[in-house]
């Protein structure tokens, strides 16, 4: 009952009327409106609202009592009854007693409550009225200075207010009492939540999932697994765009370190292995849940209400390291986190934009759903998501898919009479356009197996930007399989190395091998042996130049990476140009092409002896040099394992 009270008292010391002075004389009414003050002070609400409503009966024209108990169920919720009892109120305020100071405290009262009723054009337009009308003493007040600002915020937020329509998610999901927090796969076609029976305190959580099925409904949902679900609380989880890696919480297991834990599980060979507690530098003695992966697996945040916070429950993170532990969590900093409380946080699929919901920063009320976009490596200022997907109440928190066309969260449904439960569903809508994302977002899917004999392979897939040699993606493909998912911006110029210790690396460039998008990609890895050979892509030289470019930093790294991992191999390396100009300068210049990815790797820390060169010209096309598409494919560099 804390925050009521205390709203209450700020809401009662901003009356502008003065304990000696009121809008009658009937000593009894006034006698009943005092007991009703104290009573109030000391949180006897419904024995103050039955003296203030006996005041009023007594005196119909007690402008102060119909101020008071208006106030006073706006605070215990019953905002109906509240505005038909201060609508009587105010049309006393034509009476001969009535005051400018009776009138300014109903427009802050009318202020108040069309603000809690999520009328925020009557609002505005109401505080506009009553603010020249409020003294300079309460002008100074907190109480002002907080609404004030509301009201400014109000201001930019009225003049283009969109549209959204709301759809329940259909049967088979949505059919238990509670369910929510729902999470998606990059591509859609999987949906994970927690799922709870009932409010009793026996009642648990589970993470259960269902599928999209080829008529476009989904299959019944079940428990994820039951290596995941056990006796106790499991729920609020993220998961990975390709659904293989869990980050979940679970409340008072043994092997917590505080109230509530985050737990985290792979899907190995298509089954999910055995959980396990982030342990100490995630996890502490506190509350830790609602974690959000990146979709890649490789950064974590999470809400706690530990030390060393800004306020009640902020935002922290953890970065996977090299090895695959996690790093000593770190507070996310206060440009996101404020006094009051910052919770359920969502890092979008591209890694640039956060949303999170908070009620420290300038909102319609409550809880309102915030995103703070990554510049130069830094967290920028919150946006506010505005109308109509935030409103006067708590809106806890939001998942958008990759493709950007829908936004899942939950709503509680009331129920209908004193016999049923309030149900929580799962809901969805058209996420406004208007809003930017960034660049969009395209899926890959396919296998990798084993070029000699068809048996998949459990390869690390990495989406590397060529630009900044920054590594936007990385996945791994099952090893039962060879099954994978991979992300791709849409307009980044990056590589796909894919890569598996004792295999020989398969490299693409993506924007020119056209991997955006497709369903079926087979990625063909060939065991280390000599005489092997493989096009050795994103090395780039300007026109008639030997000089390597930067954007070949990403594919030299990874050839000395491989030549690291296997010391005992030995390689060729082999220049090619297309056509143009003729056999004797290309010859040359293909030569001197090898020899600057050679002295790369030497100065890099290989001995000589283990990287030979050689410049072919053009004497060796891979494909005919009819198009300027296959001179491009001809201009290249290969490594053959000797």
């Amino acid at each position: 009952m804390r925050p009521v009270y205390l709203f209450l008292i700020g809401f009662l010391l901003s009356l502008q009327v003065s304990a000696q002075q009121y809008s009658i004389i009937d000593s009894r009414a006034i006698k009943m409106y005092q007991e009703g003050e104290e009573l109030t002070l000391s949180r006897r609400y419904d024995e103050a609202l039955g003296k203030y409503r006996a005041a009023i009966a007594r005196e119909g024209s007690f402008l102060e009592a119909y101020v008071k108990a208006s106030q006073l169920l706006i605070t215990l919720g019953d905002l109906e009854e509240a505005e038909k009892l201060a609508l009587a109120g105010k049309s006393r305020l034509s009476g001969k007693n009535a005051t400018p100071k009776h009138a300014a405290d109903f427009g802050w009262l009318f202020s108040n409550l069309y603000l809690k009723q999520g009328k925020f054009k009557e609002a505005y337009q109401q505080f506009q009225e009553v603010d020249p009308l409020l003294d300079e003493a309460f002008r100074k007040s907190m109480y002002y200075s907080q609404m004030k600002s509301q009201m400014d915020f109000l201001g930019t937020q009225l003049g283009d207010i969109g549209e959204i329509t709301k759809e329940v998610l259909p049967f088979p999901l949505n059919e238990y009492q509670l369910q929510y927090f729902p999470v998606l796969t990059a591509d859609g076609n999987q949906i994970l939540f927690t799922k709870r029976d009932g409010t009793g305190n026996f009642d648990k959580e589970d993470i259960y999932t269902a599928f999209i099925k080829e008529d476009g409904g989904w299959t019944p949902p079940q428990g994820i697994s039951q290596t995941i679900n056990s006796p106790y609380n499991e729920g609020t989880c993220s998961v990975t765009a390709d659904g293989n890696i869990l980050i979940y919480t679970s409340c008072d297991a043994p092997d917590s370190q505080g109230s509530c834990d985050l737990y985290i599980a792979y899907r190995v060979n298509g089954a999910w292995q055995r959980p396990s507690n982030m342990g100490p530098k995630v996890n502490s003695r506190s509350w830790d849940s609602q974690p959000s992966l990146s979709a890649d697996g490789r950064l974590l945040f999470f809400s706690s209400n530990r030390k060393g916070g800004y306020g009640g429950n902020d935002i922290w993170y953890s970065v996977q390291q090299n090895d695959g532990t996690w790093a000593e969590a770190k507070n996310l900093g206060n440009i996101l986190n404020t006094p009051k409380d910052e919770i359920s946080p969502f890092m979008f699929f591209n890694n640039e934009i956060l949303f999170f919901s908070s009620d420290g920063h300038q909102g319609f009320g409550g809880m309102d759903i915030f995103l703070s976009r990554v510049k130069d490596g830094q967290f920028q200022s919150p946006e506010n998501l505005g109308l109509p997907i935030n409103d006067q109440l708590d809106q806890v928190a939001l998942f958008i898919t990759a493709q950007k066309d829908y936004a899942y969260y939950t709503e509680l449904s009331k129920a209908e009479s004193e016999s049923e439960n309030d149900r929580s569903l799962l809901y969805r809508f058209k996420f406004p356009e208007e809003i930017y994302l960034g660049e969009n977002l395209t899926v890959t899917e396919g296998k990798v197996f084993n070029a000699k004999t068809g048996e998949p392979v459990d390869a690390t897939l990495s989406l590397v930007s060529l630009t900044n040699d920054s590594t936007l993606y990385q996945f791994k493909s099952d090893g039962k399989t060879g099954d994978f998912m991979m992300l791709y911006p849409e307009k980044a110029v990056s590589g796909l190395y894919v890569e598996k210790k004792g295999f020989l690396p398969k490299i693409y460039n993506v924007e020119r091998d056209k991997l955006q998008n497709v369903k079926d990609l087979k990625v063909e890895l060939t065991p280390v042996a000599s005489g092997e050979e493989f096009v050795f892509e994103n090395v780039f030289f300007d026109f008639d130049r030997y000089d390597l470019k930067s954007e070949s930093l990403s594919s030299l790294k990874r050839l000395f990476k491989f030549l690291t991992e296997n010391p005992n191999v030995n390689v060729l390396i082999t220049g090619h140009t297309d056509n143009i100009g003729n056999a004797g300068y290309n010859q040359t210049l293909s030569l001197e092409r090898a020899k600057s990815v050679q002295q790369y790797l030497v100065k890099a820390g290989l001995h000589s002896g283990r990287i030979l060169v050689e410049g072919k010209g053009d004497t060796q096309p891979m494909v005919p040099n009819t198009t300027p598409q296959n001179q491009a494919l001809n201009r290249r560099i290969t490594i053959k394992v000797l």
